[in-house]
Protein backbone atom coordinates (compact mmCIF):
# COMPACT_ATOMS: atom_id res chain seq x y z
CA UNK A 1 0.00 0.00 0.00
CA UNK A 2 1.28 3.45 -0.87
CA UNK A 3 2.31 5.22 2.35
CA UNK A 4 1.00 8.57 1.07
CA UNK A 5 -2.19 9.45 2.90
CA UNK A 6 -5.18 9.71 0.57
CA UNK A 7 -7.58 12.32 1.97
CA UNK A 8 -10.32 10.93 -0.29
CA UNK A 9 -10.40 7.55 1.51
CA UNK A 10 -13.74 6.58 3.00
CA UNK A 11 -12.63 7.03 6.63
CA UNK A 12 -11.36 10.55 5.92
CA UNK A 13 -14.70 11.27 4.28
CA UNK A 14 -16.54 9.88 7.32
CA UNK A 15 -14.46 12.11 9.60
CA UNK A 16 -15.38 15.15 7.49
CA UNK A 17 -19.09 14.22 7.61
CA UNK A 18 -19.29 13.52 3.87
CA UNK A 19 -20.19 9.85 4.39
CA UNK A 20 -22.63 8.93 7.15
CA UNK A 21 -21.89 6.35 9.82
CA UNK A 22 -23.56 5.12 12.99
CA UNK A 23 -21.29 6.54 15.67
CA UNK A 24 -20.96 4.37 18.76
CA UNK A 25 -18.19 6.52 20.26
CA UNK A 26 -16.43 9.77 19.49
CA UNK A 27 -14.01 12.03 21.31
CA UNK A 28 -11.20 14.36 20.31
CA UNK A 29 -8.92 11.47 19.31
CA UNK A 30 -11.06 8.71 17.85
CA UNK A 31 -14.31 7.75 16.16
CA UNK A 32 -15.91 4.30 16.41
CA UNK A 33 -18.66 2.81 14.28
CA UNK A 34 -19.91 -0.64 13.22
CA UNK A 35 -18.20 -2.25 10.22
CA UNK A 36 -20.52 -2.33 7.17
CA UNK A 37 -19.47 -5.94 6.45
CA UNK A 38 -19.29 -7.47 9.95
CA UNK A 39 -17.24 -10.64 10.48
CA UNK A 40 -18.61 -11.24 13.99
CA UNK A 41 -21.80 -10.32 15.87
CA UNK A 42 -19.93 -7.30 17.23
CA UNK A 43 -17.54 -5.74 14.70
CA UNK A 44 -16.61 -2.16 15.45
CA UNK A 45 -14.01 -0.04 13.71
CA UNK A 46 -12.06 2.54 15.70
CA UNK A 47 -10.19 5.18 13.73
CA UNK A 48 -7.96 8.03 14.89
CA UNK A 49 -8.99 11.50 13.86
CA UNK A 50 -5.57 12.28 12.35
CA UNK A 51 -4.40 11.37 8.82
CA UNK A 52 -2.36 8.20 9.42
CA UNK A 53 -2.04 5.41 6.85
CA UNK A 54 -1.33 2.50 9.19
CA UNK A 55 -0.10 1.60 12.67
CA UNK A 56 3.54 2.24 11.73
CA UNK A 57 2.70 5.73 10.44
CA UNK A 58 0.56 6.41 13.52
CA UNK A 59 3.33 5.26 15.87
CA UNK A 60 5.93 7.39 14.07
CA UNK A 61 4.03 10.63 13.54
CA UNK A 62 1.20 10.92 16.07
CA UNK A 63 1.74 12.94 19.22
CA UNK A 64 1.92 11.19 22.57
CA UNK A 65 -1.51 12.65 23.39
CA UNK A 66 -2.99 11.24 20.15
CA UNK A 67 -1.53 7.80 20.78
CA UNK A 68 -2.72 7.69 24.38
CA UNK A 69 -6.13 9.13 23.51
CA UNK A 70 -6.66 6.65 20.68
CA UNK A 71 -5.80 3.56 22.72
CA UNK A 72 -7.86 4.78 25.66
CA UNK A 73 -10.77 5.25 23.23
CA UNK A 74 -10.37 1.68 21.95
CA UNK A 75 -10.59 0.36 25.52
CA UNK A 76 -13.55 2.61 26.29
CA UNK A 77 -15.44 1.41 23.22
CA UNK A 78 -14.92 -2.22 24.23
CA UNK A 79 -16.11 -1.46 27.76
CA UNK A 80 -19.12 0.60 26.69
CA UNK A 81 -20.17 -2.06 24.17
CA UNK A 82 -19.95 -4.77 26.86
CA UNK A 83 -17.18 -6.66 25.07
CA UNK A 84 -15.63 -8.71 27.87
CA UNK A 85 -13.74 -10.92 25.41
CA UNK A 86 -12.72 -9.58 22.02
CA UNK A 87 -10.13 -9.70 19.29
CA UNK A 88 -8.35 -6.52 18.25
CA UNK A 89 -6.90 -6.44 14.72
CA UNK A 90 -4.95 -3.76 12.87
CA UNK A 91 -4.12 -4.80 9.30
CA UNK A 92 -1.10 -3.04 7.79
CA UNK A 93 -0.66 -3.19 4.03
CA UNK A 94 -2.68 -4.83 1.28
CA UNK A 95 -1.02 -8.24 1.77
CA UNK A 96 -2.30 -8.22 5.38
CA UNK A 97 -5.83 -7.28 4.31
CA UNK A 98 -5.84 -3.51 4.86
CA UNK A 99 -8.52 -2.17 2.53
CA UNK A 100 -8.66 1.49 3.61
CA UNK A 101 -5.48 3.56 3.79
CA UNK A 102 -6.41 5.16 7.12
CA UNK A 103 -5.13 3.48 10.30
CA UNK A 104 -7.94 1.66 12.08
CA UNK A 105 -8.52 -1.24 14.40
CA UNK A 106 -11.24 -3.86 14.30
CA UNK A 107 -12.90 -4.90 17.56
CA UNK A 108 -14.50 -8.31 17.02
CA UNK A 109 -16.60 -10.16 19.59
CA UNK A 110 -19.88 -11.90 20.26
CA UNK A 111 -18.94 -15.50 19.46
CA UNK A 112 -15.91 -17.80 19.70
CA UNK A 113 -13.56 -16.47 17.03
CA UNK A 114 -11.41 -19.54 16.45
CA UNK A 115 -7.72 -19.53 15.61
CA UNK A 116 -5.99 -16.25 14.93
CA UNK A 117 -4.80 -17.33 11.49
CA UNK A 118 -6.27 -20.25 9.60
CA UNK A 119 -4.52 -22.40 7.04
CA UNK A 120 -0.99 -23.64 6.65
CA UNK A 121 1.86 -21.27 7.29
Amino acid sequence: MDKTYDSANVFARILRGEVPCTRVYEDGYALAFPDIAPRAPAHILVIPKGPYTDVADFSARATAAEIEGFWRAVAKVAQEQGLDAFRLIANTGAAAGQEVGHFHVHLLAGRPLGPMVSGAL
